[in-house]
């Protein structure tokens, strides 16, 4: 009998989303995100530290946690952004930013999942449903 490693994988799979609605249209918030220099205003000003950037790659340490590189791994324009770890991480990681939107709002969903096991969960889960709201909070703050 074969495992099917996906179907196991998924079960370990964590989601924590947040969703805001931006009073701009959808290509400019889509313009915001897709620069990683600009993901640095929407993080958490207490909880990160060493931060550098470039258009496609971040860098940064979350304190008392990990020291994270991320990167856009895909671009898809007005509507998403994927972004992957650049190098690997202390557990798999994925960031999604969903829009939909017109020229007068945007619907904006963040979505982190993450491959914790049940002892990360239990630490982790907290900081990353913070991380996902104060994302899209920063995000609706300096956009409206």
């Amino acid at each position: 009998m074969q495992l099917n490693t996906e179907n196991c994988k998924l079960k370990n799979m964590s989601t924590f989303e947040s969703t805001v609605t931006i009073n701009k249209p959808v290509n400019i918030v889509y313009q915001f995100l897709a620069d990683m220099n600009n993901h640095q205003q929407l993080m958490p000003d207490d909880d990160i530290s060493d931060w550098s950037s470039t258009v496609d790659e971040a860098r940064f340490t979350i304190r008392n946690m990990i020291k994270l590189a991320l990167k856009i791994e895909e671009r898809t324009p007005d509507t998403a952004l994927r972004i992957t770890p650049a190098e690997k991480p202390p557990f798999d990681l994925e960031l999604r930013w969903i829009l939909s939107g017109n020229d007068d709002h945007t619907e904006v969903q963040f979505t982190i999942t993450a491959d914790l096991n049940m002892m990360m969960k239990m630490v982790a889960s907290g900081p990353l449903q913070k991380l996902a709201n104060d994302e899209t909070a920063n995000l609706l703050s300096i956009l409206n």
